[in-house]
């Protein structure tokens, strides 16, 4: 059985992916064994109408893929009205959580409007996705370079947020080194999906600990088999495979 943490619906704003039609995303990730995927939109990046793309990513959802997807709404505490939108994905979708992304919505994690909002969330207990980064910064388009999120105090924000659920995707490499254990030792989770280096899924288990690690392919905008690679060389003991494909992330969503 695999989950995968992190995969994301509708286009990618500067150019076609294979995947990026839900039915083809979801065709692909059966046939690799995917029995669930979290999903995020694409949409929520640059549209100022939240609440529209809250509302097709909760459709598309539905309609494809037999519970296969599952959504994670995008929020953006720097537009007005944000706490509806935060409403509406836990009561009128009924999302288990959110996907967030700062670089692209303009604020730091010191901002005092990204902890409101992480303390929103726990009260609903809502789960919280921060992608660090989306694509490699030297292939940027040139009118919108996007620099990673500095994520480096997140592990203190989220220690003193009773009832918090928070992962990173798209990372660890945008934190500086010392960064990373502490953001572990406060309950905060890593997907691999940009993970490089041979063996990088057993170099990440030993930063973090087995079961702060989730199965992330950052599909359709990579190729899913990429992070199957990187599973299958890291040469891991079959509990701690079973762990990192669907075993953590069970526990997670349920808030085990």
């Amino acid at each position: 059985m695999i989950i995968d943490v992190n995969v994301t619906l509708s286009r990618w704003p500067f150019r076609r992916l294979r995947g990026d039609e839900p039915g083809d995303l979801v065709s692909l990730l059966r046939s690799r064994g995917v029995e669930q995927a979290w999903a995020g939109s694409f949409d929520g990046l640059l549209h100022k109408d939240i609440a529209g793309v809250n509302l097709r990513l909760a459709a598309d959802c539905k309609h494809y893929g037999g519970g296969m997807l599952i959504p994670f709404g995008s929020v953006h505490p720097k537009l007005p009205d944000w706490e509806e939108d935060l409403r509406r994905c836990a009561e009128e979708h009924r999302m288990p959580g959110i996907r967030l992304h700062p670089n692209y919505h303009g604020y730091m994690l010191d901002d005092p409007d990204f902890e409101r909002l992480l303390r929103a969330a726990a009260g609903r207990g809502l789960a919280v996705q921060v992608a660090l980064k989306m694509e490699d910064d030297r292939v940027h388009h040139p009118l919108l370079r996007v620099a990673p999120v500095d994520a480096s105090g997140l592990g203190a924000l989220v220690a003193r947020i009773p009832g918090l659920r928070l992962m990173i995707l798209n990372g660890p490499a945008p934190l500086v080194k010392d960064a990373i254990p502490k953001a572990a030792s406060a309950g905060i989770g890593f997907d691999f999906a940009m993970q490089e280096g041979i063996t990088g899924v057993a170099k990440l288990i030993d930063q973090v600990g087995v079961e702060r690690v989730f199965f992330g392919s950052h599909f359709p905008f990579f190729t899913w088999d990429s992070s199957w690679l990187k599973v299958v060389e890291s040469g891991l003991e079959k509990g701690t495979e079973r762990a990192i494909l669907a075993g953590n992330a069970e526990r997670w969503l349920a808030g085990r």
